[in-house]
């Protein structure tokens, strides 16, 4: 209990707690972009658009069969070697918007083709364009369906971040094992400490959703 008393005094709970800043500013602007990119993907998937959708499909492909981890080296290590400067931050959200908008892709084409067409027909025929009907009818919908697969697929981002300690990012993860690096008896506490932290932050984004969820219910 000592051990635990003294692994979390406040110089090393603000210290975690900067981490998990860092954190919750990547997962953040990672969620945003990658669903702006996953929806554009998703959108030209399920269009079918001559040439334009075959290609993308098979980036899509590639890019969810290959691991994070090789996408984050890519993008820290490989940019530099194309003339794209890069830090540990906007590396690691490169790497996950690369790769989760790939995945939130195939979510958003799943969602979209998960909507009746019939629903599309009907707005066509009380003439709407293709854009309009697409815009008001099918796509609230199909964001309704899809709510439980981007809220597992966002909670994933979240967890995600922690691969990237491996290139310094200085996020949760990476500062706990600093800690526990100088005083090896704070392995378990931090380990403990840093998954309550986890915690509350991928229960607080599913609670965001389940509000989302009802309120499109209503």
């Amino acid at each position: 209990m000592e051990t635990f008393i003294h692994a979390y005094s406040w110089v090393d709970t603000r210290f975690l707690l900067q981490g998990l800043w860092v954190t919750i500013y990547v997962s953040l602007i990672s969620i945003a972009l990658s669903f702006v990119v996953g929806l554009i993907l998703g959108l030209i998937r399920y269009m079918k658009i001559k040439y334009l959708s075959a290609i993308v499909g098979f980036i899509i492909d590639i890019i969810r069969n290959l691991p994070l981890l090789l996408i984050i080296f890519f993008t820290y290590f490989g940019l530099p070697q194309l003339g794209i400067v890069t830090n540990p931050t906007s590396a690691s959200i490169t790497a996950l918007v690369i790769f989760e908008g790939a995945m939130l892709a195939e979510i958003v084409r799943s969602g979209i083709g998960s909507v009746d067409p019939g629903q599309m027909e009907g707005a066509r025929s009380n003439g709407m364009s293709y854009g309009q009907a697409m815009y008001h009818v099918v796509m609230p919908q199909a964001l309704h369906n899809m709510i439980p697969a981007l809220l597992s697929q966002f909670v994933s981002l979240v967890k995600d971040t922690s691969l990237a300690t491996i290139i310094v990012l200085p996020e949760l993860l990476y500062h706990a094992q600093i800690i526990y690096s100088q005083n090896t008896t704070y392995l378990i506490p931090m380990y403990v400490i840093i998954a309550v932290m986890y915690f509350i932050v991928c229960f607080c984004l599913s609670q965001v959703a389940n509000y989302l969820q009802t309120k499109y219910n209503n």
